[in-house]
């Protein structure tokens, strides 16, 4: 099972020394690959909340952060082993072509090391800046976009007419290193995004703390999976073909120990604790799974990463 990371201080988010030397520490430390989130500007105020949470009222600055695409570019730059994972890319945000050569662009100048996380996004504010295509179409726009950048990346000659995208008789090239293509997650717990996931996704990348629809105990997390394994045998693929990818948020002594079924919460405790649910979710089939350090400063963020790979990880 692969262990990423996602470091959020307020200066990483913008300078670029500080996201360089968290970045490198976490390769130094072991970890598989960190993950970089897509906001584009800031919004002082939203008028869609995610998941239909109080978060996002006021003044949250997601917009404070560099270009996901190129942040990657910058960063890979700068290490050797390590992957990156767009956290998730919000599709309709690029024309599919673009964003296709630009992850090919990178995935050859890194030595393959870009996996493609990819979601519909959920910000109607930022779609509206940006020009996107309609907030309201947004998911049949991200299935159109990630058809013709599958095709992009794996045939010579791609035509294509959809609603939303039509391209005829056009070709990528240098094809991405990884082939067939960079691996492709789906994030989301929504029926289109895990029939997305199920249709045209190498792994599934929900995030367990989701408030809707939280995977934090055993019994949730296995009911996800298993539907998600219904879905891959409707669409005519192997259940077995599709990676479980997940995202943690909030784990640790931070958490309640009891989830809101009344169940433990998977995460949650002490290191002993966070060791064995990895295990526990490695048995359920998870092939790989990120932790967010976070805090004001950095020289923080760095000793929870160190004390996880010595006191989580160590035990393992």
């Amino acid at each position: 099972m692969h262990i990423g990371f996602d470091v959020r201080t307020p200066r990483a988010m913008t300078d670029t020394q500080e996201l360089a030397d968290l970045v490198m520490e976490g390769e130094r430390l072991g970890f598989d690959y960190t993950t970089v989130f897509d906001h584009m500007v800031v919004q002082r105020s939203l008028r869609a909340k995610y998941n239909n949470s109080d978060e996002g009222d006021t003044d949250i600055g997601y917009g404070r952060c560099h270009e996901q695409v190129t942040t990657i570019a910058f960063l890979a730059g700068r290490t050797r082993a390590l992957r990156f994972v767009t956290a998730v890319m919000v599709v309709p945000y690029r024309p599919p072509v673009l964003a296709a050569k630009m992850l090919a662009t990178i995935d050859v100048l890194s030595g393959g090391r870009v996996t493609v996380g990819a979601g519909t996004g959920w910000i109607k504010d930022e779609f509206e800046a940006l020009g996107a295509p309609a907030f309201e179409r947004r998911g049949r726009v991200t299935d159109e976009y990630l058809e013709v950048m599958k095709l992009l990346w794996t045939e010579e000659v791609v035509e294509y007419e959809g609603e939303h995208i039509q391209v005829y008789g056009i070709g990528l090239e240098p094809k991405p290193a990884q082939r067939p293509h960079p691996p492709l997650w789906i994030g989301g717990m929504s029926g289109p995004a895990m029939r997305r996931a199920a249709r045209l996704g190498d792994a599934w990348y929900p995030m367990m703390n989701d408030q809707s629809k939280p995977l934090d105990t055993v019994d949730r997390l296995q009911a996800g999976i298993g539907r998600l394994r219904d879905l891959a045998e409707a669409a005519g693929r192997d259940p077995g073909s599709i990676d479980i990818a997940l995202r943690v948020a909030e784990h640790g002594h931070r958490l309640s120990p009891t989830a809101s079924d009344g169940t433990r919460r998977l995460f949650a405790g002490g290191d002993a604790d966070f060791a064995s649910d990895l295990n526990v979710v490695r048995d359920l089939g998870v092939t790989a799974i990120d932790f967010r350090f976070e805090h004001q400063r950095a020289e923080v963020v760095v000793e929870e990463m160190q004390a996880f790979q010595r006191d989580v990880l160590g035990r393992l």
